[in-house]
């Protein structure tokens, strides 16, 4: 799907999400159009891509990484196959992004919802190691960004197929289920039941409404688990709720059938934390 030219973005009013393809006629196009950069969607692409990257002037390890040689991504990367008994899996595709670092592309394992990590976040590798996989995409081979933080161009290398994500590593990247709960009760007053989930619902419907671009769907998400909780202990309507959710979303500006994908997501998440009110 296309980037704007010089950037990592889609051009306005552009939904990657849509807009991807890999149709050829559609993909000539669209690039016969204008000299666009190259999106390319983890998810049907089948990919997963661990993006190695090098810090910014005046950025420094922060002090878990603050080790000799640990100078940026690729050196963290190093390390976290050292921990796990691995060699460093560079017999695969290699992408030079614009300010040094470097994409290794892997063909993502099957049965498996590998999403976006960074940094040491949630299950993220380590710091200055991204990864992208469902819900995200990387600025691909033949593109040129000059953004104020650095310029330059993203050349493949080395270029063998992408080899398949190694075990250790679609492991290490596995979200962490939830473990199951007890029912939590909100104790409260008859009267003042209606009044809580009032707010509830409100509360989440704003904060998908406030959310900055970039945030907005792990926003919807974190909603949708905080009232799938509620539906799941019975005290609000899952198809209402759901409706409720879709309409947040899409004055937000996401596309229908992705944030219903990611509501029920949110849904199934909710289920193991299960909340009731009294009536």
């Amino acid at each position: 799907f296309p980037l704007a030219p010089g950037d990592k973005e889609p051009p306005h009013g552009v939904r990657w999400t849509r807009t991807a393809t890999t149709d050829p006629e559609v993909i000539r196009r669209m690039w016969a159009r204008r000299p666009y950069n190259i999106g390319i969607a983890c998810k049907p692409s089948r990919l997963l891509v661990v993006d190695l990257d090098t810090p910014k002037p005046g950025e420094h390890p922060p002090p878990r990484w603050a080790l000799p040689g640990v100078n940026d991504g690729a050196d963290v990367f190093a390390l976290v196959c050292e921990a796990a008994g691995a060699a460093m899996p560079l017999e695969t595709f290699q992408v030079r992004t614009r300010r040094g670092g470097c994409h290794l592309y892997f063909t993502a394992p099957d049965g498996v919802r590998l999403t976006n990590t960074s940094d040491e976040r949630g299950n993220g590798l380590g710091w200055k190691v991204d990864t992208r996989g469902d819900g995200g995409y990387v600025v691909g081979p033949g593109s040129f960004v000059d953004l104020p933080d650095g310029a330059g161009a993203y050349t493949a290398f080395h270029t063998p197929a992408p080899a398949p994500l190694p075990g250790w590593l679609a492991e290490r990247l596995r979200p962490a289920p939830l473990p199951p709960q007890q029912p939590v009760t909100v104790a409260l007053a008859t009267a003042n039941r209606g009044g809580y989930l009032d707010k509830a619902v409100t509360a989440s419907l704003a904060a998908i409404a406030t959310a900055p671009q970039g945030r907005r769907n792990a926003t919807l998400y974190g909603a949708a688990v905080a009232l799938g909780q509620l539906v799941a202990g019975g005290a609000l309507d899952a198809e209402d709720t759901e409706q409720l959710l879709t309409a947040a979303a899409a004055r937000a500006g996401l596309a229908e059938m992705p944030a219903r994908r990611t509501i029920r997501s949110g849904f199934r998440a909710g289920t193991q934390r299960p909340r009731s009110v009294p009536a």
